[in-house]
């Protein structure tokens, strides 16, 4: 982040004023978000017809997100990345909602409509251009196993299910949330096979050659331990963990020791950011995913 991209708040947002097309990320917190950097590079390399768009960020407390959006509105932003901890929140929030993201309960990106906020979830789409492109996979006839059962790894789940996997596994070590995100996925199943287990005793027939994808936040802190012992889990196909940063986690570490194909969730990012540049702006979300990785890459190289 440099001087020219600072944080903002809603007291800015209040007195807010620009002659342009402003695009803006909200979370809570902010400050270390890629998305800048990678919407400013996607922009500056689509040519004139972008020179007046500008994407901020804007450090908004959970308890504040409605009120912002009502002033986001107010002030003419065209569109709006959500992150931690906005998704679900939001979902309640906006006027309309984009049909695929119905069933995942939770939005990621906004367009502005002269009626009110029209949300998007472009994770599932950037969960599966991720997958495709860093492991040679695709989740349509894939067996699946899943990790966590918050709000990320429902989006995983319903990408997962839409899109045709053989099966999905999903392992939560609190069955109450287990039991609840199983309740929401079955009539998006159908007849694929869903099923839950506790992570520290996975089931017997489990299926081998399956793609294990981790939607826990365990890894993100230098002292948590790995969300399962990998050894433990008949042998992956490959692992995809959603976390980026650190590059190397504990889940990515053990199948690395394994030789399991592996990678984190840097494409992921990249891929959802491209496809909400894309609702914003008609720029074809492959065209932009490259440019906004390399914008990526620098900015975490830089912190």
């Amino acid at each position: 982040m440099t001087d020219h991209d600072p944080v903002l708040t809603l007291r800015d947002l209040e007195s807010w004023s620009f002659p342009g097309t402003a695009l803006a990320v909200l979370g809570h917190p902010i400050r270390h978000s890629l998305s800048p950097p990678m919407h400013h590079a996607a922009l500056a390399a689509a040519g004139a017809r972008f020179a007046g768009w500008k994407y901020f960020r804007f450090e908004i407390h959970s308890d504040d997100l409605p009120r912002a959006l009502v002033l986001l509105h107010a002030k003419n932003f065209h569109g709006l990345n959500l992150t931690v901890p906005h998704k679900i929140v939001a979902f309640d929030c906006v006027a309309t909602i984009d049909p695929a993201a119905r069933p995942v309960g939770a939005v990621n990106t906004l367009r502005r409509t002269a009626a009110g906020w029209h949300g998007f979830n472009t994770d599932g789409y950037g969960l599966a251009s991720a997958v495709r492109e860093t492991l040679g996979r695709e989740l349509t006839g894939a067996h699946v196993i899943l990790l966590g059962a918050g709000g990320a790894a429902r989006g995983a789940a319903v990408e997962c299910l839409q899109r045709g996997c053989a099966s999905l596994w999903i392992a939560n070590r609190t069955r109450e949330n287990l039991a609840t995100l199983l309740t929401v996925l079955a009539p998006v199943a159908g007849k694929i096979s869903l099923r839950g287990f506790g992570p520290a005793a996975p089931p017997r027939d489990l299926p081998a050659a399956a793609l294990l994808i981790n939607a826990t936040s365990a890894g993100l802190h230098a002292s948590d331990p790995a969300p399962i012992a990998l050894a433990a889990f008949p042998r992956p196909a490959a692992v995809f963990d959603m976390i980026y940063n650190p590059p190397q986690t504990p889940l990515l570490r053990a199948a690395t020791a394994l030789g399991v194909p592996h990678t984190n969730g840097l494409a992921m990012l990249v891929h959802q950011g491209a496809k909400s540049l894309e609702i914003w702006s008609d720029l074809p979300a492959a065209s932009t995913a490259p440019t906004m990785a390399a914008a990526a890459r620098a900015a975490l190289g830089a912190a």
